[in-house]
């Protein structure tokens, strides 16, 4: 079991727009892969992997957009998703639920998303956490991490 902790944070106005960026790049990734994950669960009858969901969406831009690690941990959480949907359904199906489960849903346009950072791409400098970020935002805005 992980542990996880959650700080309430005061940061510049700079910063501010880095932390909503990436959480809006994950909440965009979120759809993106909930939206495969339904096409092939009605197409082809089948659940998607992890690591399938990774290599089909590893050229997405906004999988690009973020830190491979961190939108990973993105995909995962959709696929934990389905894996509940999934193991809800044979209840259902066996008469153990009385409702009849629902697939996941797509998040709000415009939202933001939880982004998970890995301890190991956190980098403790001069009593500030270093998050690094995608090589595809150092490419954009020249920017290759940030400091809180």
């Amino acid at each position: 079991m992980y542990g996880c902790q959650q700080h309430l944070i005061k940061a510049s106005p700079e910063i501010n727009a880095i932390l909503e960026f990436i959480c809006s790049e994950a909440n965009k990734l979120t759809n993106c892969s909930i939206y495969y994950c339904r096409q092939i669960l009605f197409k082809a009858g089948k659940f998607v992997s992890k690591y399938e969901l990774d290599e089909k969406l590893k050229s997405n831009p906004h999988f690009r957009a973020m830190r491979s690690a961190c939108a990973q941990q993105t995909l995962h959480r959709v696929v934990e998703s389905f894996k509940s949907y999934r193991a809800l359904n044979k209840l259902y199906k066996s008469g153990q639920l009385t409702s009849k489960p629902k697939l996941p849903k797509y998040r709000k346009k415009g939202g933001l998303n939880v982004v998970s950072y890995p301890a190991r791409w956190v980098r403790l400098v001069k009593r500030m956490l270093k998050f690094t970020l995608g090589k595809q935002v150092k490419a954009w805005f020249g920017i290759d991490s940030f400091e809180l």
